[in-house]
């Protein structure tokens, strides 16, 4: 906003009261602030992850493409500042929108994505999970052996 909006800008502020105290006054003003940014903030459009209702409901046109990890994008994502919603297609496939003004963003955005998705997929590590499913299935494997105590001392 230009400064010369601002100063043309004028509030009626209407308080009722029997006496009128700095008290008085500044409780009103606090109000009218309070007022004046829950206005602001229901006009402004939502930014970030979001329904795809709510990302239709912005008039841009919107493009979509499929995801496989939603998780890795939402991180990648809020970097680049992207609008974007996730649509569930399938179990563990998604279909995600975006707002296609911002083209730019999205192509970097999905260019570090897929660096991402590449390098955790040549990942030498195996994650935890497997690595117990690993080992529990070896000690099936193995032959049932009976444990054998051990002889108790005599003189304790």
């Amino acid at each position: 906003m230009a400064e010369e909006d601002v100063s043309r800008r004028t509030v009626a502020l209407i308080v009722n009261g029997s006496k009128l105290t700095a008290r008085t006054l500044g409780r009103a003003l606090q109000a009218a602030g309070r007022k004046i940014q829950q206005e602001r903030r229901a006009h402004q459009q939502p930014h970030g992850k979001q329904s795809v209702k709510k990302l239709m409901a912005h008039g841009a046109a919107t493009s979509s493409l499929p995801v496989e990890a939603p998780k890795d994008f939402d991180r990648v994502a809020r970097r680049w500042g992207v609008d974007y919603a996730f649509y569930k297609t399938a179990e563990g496939k998604h279909l995600l929108f975006f707002k296609s003004g911002q083209a730019d963003a999205i192509t970097a955005c999905f260019s570090e994505y897929s660096r991402r998705v590449l390098k955790k997929s040549h990942s030498r590590q195996v994650p935890i999970m497997e690595q117990l499913k690993r080992a529990t299935e070896r000690v099936r494997q193995q032959p049932h052996r009976e444990r054998e105590k051990e002889a108790a001392h005599e003189d304790r």
